[in-house]
């Protein structure tokens, strides 16, 4: 018999260890080829900290990799909304089909709502920080592409 997977345990998971793919291998266990794969966009983000700094905010390949990090994050506080707010007969069927459509460990408690609340909070937050980030990058870019070429 599997054990239950529990939807509060699943939505922290999700929220604080999803960009390293802990709440994948929670719930579809360690074949779960997208919990592999997720560490390496946290990792290049990561990278591309680290890189803005030693060499400053005008490195280039930082202003993608930096992004990476925060659409990782991002998604990972949604995917902690969905399964936070999923209703206890979908979490039951799909994570402990063994058990009653009703089962406890499907069932939305003060910590899942608090889970939610914070991963929208975080997630928004880092959300619109990378895109500001990324953007501002950007158009700074062009602006000094175009003083360079109108000298």
């Amino acid at each position: 018999m599997r054990a239950m997977k529990h939807k509060t345990l699943a939505t922290w998971l999700t929220f604080w260890g999803g960009p390293l793919g802990l709440h994948r291998f929670y719930l579809y266990g360690l074949s779960d080829t997208l919990a592999w794969l997720l560490p390496i966009p946290t990792a290049l983000g990561v990278y591309g900290l680290e890189r803005v700094q030693q060499m400053g905010q005008d490195d280039q390949l930082s202003w993608l990799l930096i992004p990476l990090l925060g659409f990782t994050i991002a998604g990972c506080a949604l995917n902690a909304i969905v399964y936070g707010l999923m209703p206890t007969e979908k979490w039951n069927a799909k994570f402990n089909p063994q058990a009653d459509a009703q089962a406890a460990a499907g069932q939305t408690h003060w910590g899942t709502v608090i889970g939610i609340a914070i991963a929208l909070l975080v997630g928004t937050a880092v959300l619109m920080s990378s895109l500001a980030f990324s953007f501002q990058r950007y158009f700074e870019y062009q602006i000094e592409t175009a003083r360079q070429i109108s000298q």
